[in-house]
């Protein structure tokens, strides 16, 4: 079989590859190497092409997927560093409200 055939593939690892390479596409990965990452992944996550002979076969481990999202599309990271001082001083300053609230109703 050579590399790249996707026939040992079930339908719904299919499916899976390319939901993921459109979340890819979206968030402006190029449709290549967002193909290359999905297939990655849904390697990682069910050990490979799941058609051959039938059998119990191994649990999936959706790791993967949750590691990717995380670490894409962080609100800080197009930021600089005023805007995040000006926003933790801002989430600071709502905190300490709060607080000073809360003491002020338990009274």
């Amino acid at each position: 079989m050579p590399r790249g055939d996707k026939s040992s593939y079930t339908d719904k690892q299919k499916r899976q590859a390319r939901h993921i390479e459109e979340g890819y596409e979206h968030r402006g990965v190029p449709q290549d190497e967002a193909e290359r990452r999905a297939w990655a992944t849904v390697n990682k996550e069910t050990g490979g092409g799941k058609k051959s002979g039938s059998g119990p076969g191994q649990p999936e481990n959706h790791e993967p997927s949750r590691k990717g999202g995380r670490l894409g599309g962080q609100a800080a990271a197009g930021r600089t560093a005023a805007q995040r001082s000006a926003s933790a001083r801002k989430g600071a300053e709502t905190r300490k409200r709060n607080a000073e609230a809360r003491a002020r109703a338990h009274h």
